[in-house]
């Protein structure tokens, strides 16, 4: 099967239209979708899609696809600023557990990993996360002073969520506990479960990717005292990264608040339900 032909923006707008879209001045459609490219500004139309006759089942203003698409930016980065905070605080709770059982190279060492884990896959992941900084200050310094050695809470700074998770992941049983008990209170099973979360959601807003009316391939493990059955859908994501954040406090102020004001402000082009926003969304979320 052949590639499709590339439209100009009045083909465009004219498959727009087509697809059953209000577009009242074509030049707001084009400055529209000089913005946003139209693969991307059609992914915000699969809501009100009926795929039998692949067009809106009503009528939909293009204004209120820019609006969903300028929501779920503003939604991810968001997200983002909140993620960042989770993740240097697990860096440092991993690091320091493993540092303080292991040594500073433990995580060098295949024996100190379960019987799952694949070290030279690993090694060769810490040697990229290396090379990828090579330019920075303190990869020249650990070069020039310990011969290319780091210590765990170092080389630590320079993984992914996703690296985070494979380094956790692989950890003894008893060392993943012992873990997920001190920070969070839950056993490892429901940790990974989380990361996993983390690293998808994570992924997608770092490639600036749809969240609206996505579906996850991971869901969250939640304790049995949260009282909340996770779906596929944003909100369960979002009820991860509350009980991943470590500071109730600040999580209500940066981020509770936050969305709860992005929502007002976009509540006439939205829907709750193409996020799972459960009617009782606001109290589920802040720490009281």
């Amino acid at each position: 099967m052949r590639l499709q032909s590339p439209k100009n923006y009045k083909q465009q707008i004219s498959k727009l239209k087509n697809k059953n879209i209000i577009i009242a001045d074509e030049s707001v459609a084009r400055e529209i979708l000089q913005s946003v490219n139209y693969y991307r500004l059609k992914g915000y139309l699969l809501p009100f899609i009926d795929k039998s006759q692949k067009k809106c089942f009503s009528p939909i203003p293009i204004e209120q696809l820019r609006a969903i698409y300028e929501f779920d930016s503003d939604l991810r980065n968001l997200i983002a600023s909140i993620i960042e905070d989770i993740e240097v605080y697990l860096r440092g709770s991993f690091s320091y557990y493993h540092a303080q059982k292991y040594g500073s190279e433990g995580y060098m060492d295949a024996n100190n990993f379960n019987l799952r884990h694949n070290h030279v896959k690993f090694k060769k992941r810490v040697n990229s996360c290396i090379s990828e900084n090579s330019n920075s200050s303190v990869v020249k310094h650990h070069q020039n002073k310990y011969n290319g050695h780091f210590s765990i809470w170092v080389i630590i700074e320079f993984f992914s969520v996703g690296m985070l998770s494979y380094f956790y992941k692989d950890m003894h049983n008893q060392d993943k506990a012992a873990i997920a008990s001190k920070i969070y209170g839950v056993n490892y099973q429901t940790l990974e479960s989380w990361l996993r979360c983390l690293t998808d959601l994570r992924n997608r807003c770092a490639h600036y990717a749809r969240l609206y009316y996505w579906i996850f391939p991971a869901l969250p493990k939640i304790p049995q005292s949260e009282k909340y059955i996770p779906t596929r859908r944003l909100f369960a994501q979002l009820y991860t990264l509350k009980m991943l954040y470590p500071d109730h406090d600040k999580w209500n102020k940066k981020f509770v608040k936050p969305l709860i004001k992005l929502v007002k402000k976009y509540k006439s082009y939205i829907s709750m339900q193409h996020l799972d926003f459960p009617y009782r969304w606001k109290s589920m979320l802040l720490y009281k």
